[in-house]
């Protein structure tokens, strides 16, 4: 069975570190990358997350790719920032 996990009706893949948000056949998706984590009630997790709304575009530098970014603290908040970035950029 393949289990894909989505958040907001759209697809959430993690590697590690990064995690990327949106369908990659479009346009644009969010790149988020967990700098810093921390202990909360013997859990790790993220503190500060760099967030970036990217072009699909492979064929451009990744430098090239990104539209907007941005630091957050949690992935919540870099997830919903993420998020409303990403259908503002789609929906024009």
């Amino acid at each position: 069975m393949d289990t894909k996990v989505t958040y907001k009706g759209l697809p959430l893949v993690r590697n590690n570190n990064e995690i990327y948000y949106g369908d990659p056949s479009k346009e644009y998706i969010v790149y988020l990358n967990v700098v810093s984590t921390k202990q909360v009630d013997g859990q790790e997790i993220a503190d500060k997350v760099q967030v970036a709304l990217i072009s699909t575009d492979t064929s451009l530098d990744f430098m090239q790719r990104i539209k907007k970014q941005g630091v957050k603290s949690g992935l919540y908040d870099a997830l919903d920032v993420g998020g409303v970035w990403l259908q503002s950029t789609l929906n024009n």
